[in-house]
């Protein structure tokens, strides 16, 4: 194999990796005009809301546990059925993040290789929300981080990010050196993580839109309004509350839209249309 070969072999089973990787694992409900308008309607009426005072921590943190405490359950039985031949730990720990001062929900894992999943709300961000269906929607969207696999999808695609670029890279090396030019022999360490930092952020405003749709369904299947508890990202920022910055919905897709996929993916369910979700 000569040495062209090799970074085009390379090269090939990258972006082959890349392919598998992206994407979700759900089709997404489609949006007619209809549903836009109503997302549209309804974006604008809560972001007409008055500002609102942040609720007493006590307060936050008890509705918190009230609604963690019937929404687990939907949500860890979900998860079991989607994910039982993928071997992943549905065993979620619920935590709230007593450190960080932006109002912030999100999933990670807490042990090596995926494991030990835990969401985590500041305290912060419950004593913006309105109510239990609001707590209930931003929940279930973090487990549909879990349960769409978007961590381990991420990871996939920063590998094959990080092997594209450093073996193009590579591969222009080896060129100029073979005409005898110059070239920087830090480049390809360089541009791998480049790569894999692109590769990363690939797909994630879907993968943003496929949580909602799983966090629409576990929040209705655990009996909260997910339609209600969506109304939180339609307020205008300073209609959230007052003070700080909404970091939870920094890197996310147009909340216009967003409203869109959760009305739509209602409208599925109460026609009992096909979702591929068990």
């Amino acid at each position: 194999m000569t040495l062209v070969q090799f970074f085009r072999n390379t090269g090939a089973i990258a972006i082959a990796a890349l392919a598998a990787a992206c994407g979700t694992t759900y089709d997404l409900p489609g949006v007619d005009d209809r549903v836009d308008a109503r997302a549209t309607a309804m974006f604008a009426e809560a972001r007409a809301a008055a500002p609102r005072s942040p609720a007493d921590p006590a307060v936050a943190q008890a509705r918190f546990r009230r609604v963690a405490s019937r929404l687990q359950p939907v949500a860890e039985t979900l998860c079991k059925a989607e994910l039982a031949q993928k071997g992943a730990d549905c065993r979620v720990k619920l935590e709230l993040d007593r450190q960080m001062a932006e109002r912030n929900a999100y999933f990670t894992y807490a042990g090596p290789g995926n494991s030990d999943p835990v969401i985590r709300f500041t305290v912060t961000m419950l004593q913006d929300v309105e109510s239990d269906d609001e707590v209930a929607f931003i929940l279930g969207h973090e487990y549909g981080h879990l349960i769409g696999q978007h961590i381990v999808k991420q990871q996939q695609q920063a590998v094959a990010g990080a092997l594209i670029l450093g073996a193009l890279t590579a591969y222009g090396n080896a060129q100029a050196a073979s005409a005898g030019q110059g070239y920087d022999p830090h480049a390809v360490s360089r541009n791998m993580e480049i790569g894999a930092a692109v590769g990363t952020r690939a797909y994630s405003q879907t993968y943003e839109l496929e949580s909602d749709m799983l966090g629409t369904r576990i929040a209705a299947a655990a009996g909260y309004d997910p339609v209600k508890g969506a109304k939180f990202f339609a307020r205008a920022e300073a209609a959230r509350s007052q003070g700080g910055q909404l970091s939870f919905w920094g890197t996310h897709p147009a909340d216009s839209r967003r409203l869109a996929v959760v009305l739509a993916t209602v409208d599925q369910m109460k026609a009992g249309a096909p979702s591929g979700v068990e």
